[in-house]
């Protein structure tokens, strides 16, 4: 029997499971900022079905979206829950894990994400609690399993292939890919739509992009924004995080200072993408702090 669960936020109960390629289920985030309505319901999370059993890939931000996720999964199967995948720290990804606590399964984290959780999960949750109002009984849950490099898992005939990147978006980012399928689950490597959120290296983070889509990826989940071969939401990114290297680069030879360089890389120009004003002048401050020590 499922624990009981909490009545979750009218946004997030809204938000359906879909099955986008066979056996692989997503709800798809909402393109906006954290609201007391949404209770951070803005990430793609799911789940992939095997013969034998489930690989939960994200579980959303709260330990009531972790619960709707594994009524999702029982309305679906009734194989059990083998392994629980994190893609990176941020808590719209994985504050969902505790409602997965009371099972006996591979929870599974980047090589350095259970640090990356002990130094933000205190902030995140103090963030949080004040905002949504389903956060209650929503705790931080470092994997029990981390990745150094790759680390191949089998869902019964359902093999998947998680892979730890290097700083990019985050320290913390791992992808998982599902050969049966073609399906890479790219977590926020990969933004479609929604603006990219810097929090670990530009410079990094396009190199990433580089090998991120091998030959045999078909499908690609990204964090945020719809599924497709992943081409042209690569394209829009590079352009984007090449866009704002050159801009601060600029900025720096020309010796500005952050204020006048967020005021001459105004947001102006990204029409294209959403939730700019919320996370462009952040990036800028990101990449400006890397950049300046080139």
């Amino acid at each position: 029997m499922l624990p009981a669960a909490a009545a979750l936020s009218t946004a997030a109960a809204a938000l359906p499971y879909r099955e986008v390629a066979e056996g692989i289920f997503v709800r798809f985030g909402l393109h906006e900022e954290v609201t007391a309505d949404n209770c951070g319901a803005i990430a793609n999370i799911g789940f992939i079905v095997g013969d034998a059993s489930v690989a939960v890939v994200d579980s959303g931000t709260t330990q009531q979206q972790g619960l709707a996720l594994r009524q999702a999964i029982a309305d679906v199967t009734d194989k059990p829950i083998s392994h629980l995948v994190a893609t990176h720290v941020h808590f719209d990804h994985c504050f969902g894990h505790s409602a997965f606590a009371d099972l006996p399964l591979r929870s599974i984290g980047h090589r350095n994400l259970p640090r990356a959780l002990a130094e933000r999960g205190a902030f995140y949750v103090q963030l949080l609690s004040g905002i949504c109002p389903d956060f209650a009984g929503t705790v931080v849950v470092p994997p029990n399993e981390t990745v150094e490099d790759r680390l191949d898992i089998d869902l019964g005939n359902r093999p998947l292939r998680l892979k730890a990147w290097p700083t990019a978006h985050t320290n913390t980012d791992l992808t998982v890919f599902d050969p049966s399928t073609g399906t890479l689950w790219a977590g926020d490597l990969l933004f479609d739509q929604r603006l990219p959120t810097l929090d670990g290296s530009l410079l990094g983070w396009l190199e990433v992009l580089d090998s991120l889509l091998a030959e045999e990826v078909r499908r690609v989940i990204p964090g945020h924004g719809a599924v497709s071969d992943g081409r042209a939401a690569i394209t829009a990114q590079r352009r984007y995080l090449e866009t704002l290297r050159d801009g601060v680069r600029q900025a720096l030879a020309d010796d500005l200072d952050i204020p006048a360089t967020l005021a001459r890389l105004g947001a102006d120009d990204l029409p294209d993408w959403q939730v700019v004003e919320d996370v462009h002048g952040r990036n800028i401050v990101s990449a400006y702090t890397e950049l300046e020590w080139e």
